[in-house]
């Protein structure tokens, strides 16, 4: 049986189809442009699924249904987007206009919550019993298990722990909120962070400058990991910054939810231990659990950045 999910993002739309072990047989996709309308988004969805079919010499019958891991507050019960921030869609009926251009069944999720569900079937948290997963990418997103169970709140919403507030009156977030997690924790935050530092007329010829030849719209979310590798003070004190938000949130929701393993994801945990070791010793000491005997594992997502796409896959199962 093969299975095809739709990871949407807010700088991606990524197609997969996934065999009954949750390993991806090919993928496909395309650039996500937002913002743009709806009816657009969801042109370029089915045509990337439709690529990835065709790439795995499959057809639309050889799946029973597809599966999208989609940003925002999403109803997986009425099939609609309620509310996506970084699109800026409100009830965004995303079921119904992809079951009008595929023909098939489909389903969707929260992405961060279809990456959880990805890792805890078949990834790092496979094990778990409850766990929480975050994603590293565009903006912070979080997926949540409780007794083995995806955790969506009342009203489809729960788990947006990028929202939670670390800085009072600090940064503003696209979500109407300042000094929200997601403005300092996201590769989007990590990118301002840069381009605000190498912007002080005290860092004007500093490695990151040389790297981007002066032009501060290459700057990526590797930009100051990569600075930082080459003996860079000014990337380095900006990895060091971005880490101290970082792990300030890992432990606000360990010692809330006290998972037995909260796995990293998304773009910027491709930095591996660079990035997850000094979020354990941040971890280590400021729990609130200093001296349980049981603690929270902190790894990196074995799925990597697939893992929202496997999560999406299955979900009609």
């Amino acid at each position: 049986m093969y299975y095809l999910g739709i990871d949407l993002g807010g700088t991606n739309i990524v197609a997969g189809v996934v065999d009954g072990d949750g390993t991806i047989i090919v993928k496909a996709s395309c650039k996500t442009n937002a913002p743009r309308s709806q009816e657009e988004i969801c042109d370029d969805m089915a045509a990337v699924a439709l690529k990835a079919l065709e790439s795995a010499n499959l057809t639309k019958n050889d799946i029973g249904f597809v599966g999208i891991g989609a940003p925002g507050a999403v109803n997986g019960a009425t099939g609609i987007i309620e509310f996506a921030n970084n699109f800026n869609f409100h009830n965004w009926e995303i079921v119904k206009m992809m079951k009008e251009r595929l023909g098939v069944d489909v389903f969707v999720e929260n992405d961060a919550n279809a990456a959880a569900y990805g890792e805890f079937l078949v990834g790092a948290a496979k094990e778990a019993n409850d766990a929480v997963v975050i994603t590293l990418g565009t903006g912070v997103g979080g997926g949540i298990i409780i007794d083995g169970m995806i955790y969506s709140g009342s009203n489809y919403a729960g788990a947006e722990l990028g929202h939670m507030v670390i800085q009072h009156g600090g940064r503003p977030c696209s979500c109407g909120r300042n000094g929200c997690w997601e403005a300092y924790s996201s590769a989007t935050g990590l990118i301002n962070m840069t381009k605000e530092a190498v912007s002080s007329p005290y860092n004007k010829n500093t490695i990151i400058t040389q790297m981007v030849n002066g032009d501060f719209n290459n700057i990526t979310g590797r930009t100051a990991f990569d600075a930082m590798r080459q003996g860079c003070p000014v990337g380095k004190t900006i990895v060091d910054t971005y880490i101290s938000y970082l792990g300030c949130g890992i432990v606000n929701i360990i010692n809330i939810f006290q998972p037995e393993i909260l796995c990293i994801g998304g773009g910027v945990s491709r930095e591996g231990e660079l990035l997850i070791e000094p979020i354990r010793k941040i971890v280590e000491a400021e729990r609130y659990t200093k001296h349980n005997l049981r603690q929270t594992q902190v790894c990196l997502c074995s799925l990597g950045n697939d893992a929202g796409l496997i999560g999406a896959a299955y979900l009609g199962k």
